[in-house]
């Protein structure tokens, strides 16, 4: 039986950034990355919007503050040197209301403490010096922000790897880990041993860590695409101000880097973690989640909340309504297409939604348990962190 020195599980962009940065820390290491899917970067990496963040967003001094301010200046050298396309472009934080104004300068001093000096409060009148369309009582302007298409970037990570000596193993499932002096992976193709093992599975991630601490519950997001000629109203991003409640941004409207504009996401519980179409589910997945008391703690802690997404959820007018808080120009039709992605959240037994990444270490095994956005902005700032633990 061949053994390992490093064996990485999940070939999403945080599995594969840090398979990346342990190649090129432990030049001769036999490192191997294992998947159950096809092709890498198949779930959260390759459905998420693209957005480069800036970290405005996060508290300072938390792994999400740390990993994204570092990892954005990484993500950005690792396009140049890939030929990957990206644009910053920017992006408007639009208040509505006047609690939203409050929260918006909360904003601001934070983004300052996280060294974004030239984020800049504008008024009602300045909006339009940046969004000529967009209307609000108030706006924060944030420069960093930028978009790409992190499913290249899987990809030429994965091609990076294999030519550095890398193995990756696609379609093989890994169904336990036994930690220990040297851990045994239990996959669908057999016994593998590793002298230390990194788990990144993102969706999956909770099943092989086994602690009843925690639990996934997947929160599927859900977007439309405006059609031409209302996508022409838009520049760059335009996002409302989020509800410091929760992890989750909001609807907000952003130019891919393909040229498209969509309005999204919304947060709807998913009945099943690779449940992307609108009525998916999945048995085991779904009992795994009604069978978790965080679960019911949460929603019941935060019913009303739940109740605004689900109406979202069930009608396309509630959707639009959001964004036309500071879009009013849109109207039902101009909504087409629709496009999904589900965002693997850790919830804690007391049901709060985790808002920092997490990580478990046992017996040679880390676990990366709650890796959710920023994470593809903080990728190699994370396979960084990992690498320097192990």
């Amino acid at each position: 039986m061949k053994q390992y020195d490093i064996a990485v599980v999940g070939a999403g962009i945080v599995g594969l950034a840090t398979a990346f940065r342990l190649m090129q820390s432990r030049p001769g290491a036999r490192i191997l990355v294992l998947d159950k899917e096809n092709r890498p970067g198949r779930h959260q990496t390759g459905r998420n919007s693209g957005v480069i963040h800036s970290g405005i967003y996060y508290r300072p001094g938390s792994a999400k503050a740390r990993n994204c301010i570092g990892g954005y200046r990484l993500m950005l050298d690792f396009l140049e040197k890939s030929g990957i396309p990206y644009r910053i472009s920017g992006k408007l934080i639009v208040a509505t209301g006047e609690p939203e104004e409050n929260r918006l300068q909360e904003l601001y001093r934070n983004g300052q403490e996280n060294g974004l000096e030239r984020i800049r409060l504008l008024t009602a009148r300045q909006i339009r010096d940046y969004e000529s369309h967009i209307t609000g009582k108030a706006a924060l302007w944030v420069p960093y922000t930028g978009i790409t298409d992190y499913g290249r970037v899987a990809t030429a990570l994965a091609a990076k790897l294999r030519a550095g000596g890398v193995e990756i193993r696609l379609g093989q499932r890994v169904k336990r880990i036994v930690p220990g002096p040297v851990p045994e992976l239990h996959t669908s193709h057999g016994i593998i041993k590793a002298n230390r093992v990194v788990v990144a599975a993102g969706l999956q991630s909770d099943r092989l860590w086994g602690g009843n601490e925690f639990r996934i519950v997947p929160f599927r997001g859900e977007y439309y695409f405006i059609r031409p000629p209302k996508d022409r109203l838009i520049r760059s991003m335009v996002y409302p101000v989020p509800d410091p409640r929760y992890p989750f941004l909001g609807i907000h409207l952003t130019r891919h880097i393909d040229g498209r504009v969509s309005a999204g996401p919304s947060a709807v519980l998913a009945p099943g973690r690779e449940a992307y179409g609108k009525f998916d589910w999945n048995a085991r997945d779904l009992v795994d989640t009604l069978r978790f008391p965080g679960f019911w703690r949460m929603a019941l802690q935060n019913r009303r909340a739940g109740w605004v997404e689900i109406r979202r959820w069930l009608s396309k007018r509630a959707f639009l309504q959001a964004a036309r808080k500071f879009l009013p120009q849109l109207q039902p039709d101009d909504l087409t297409g629709y496009h999904s992605g589900i965002r693997a959240q850790l919830v804690d037994r007391q049901g709060r939604l985790v808002d920092d990444f997490v990580f478990r270490r046992a017996e040679n095994v880390l676990y990366v348990l709650n890796a959710p956005s920023p994470a593809a902005t903080a990728s190699l700032s994370i396979g960084r962190h990992i690498a320097e633990i192990i």
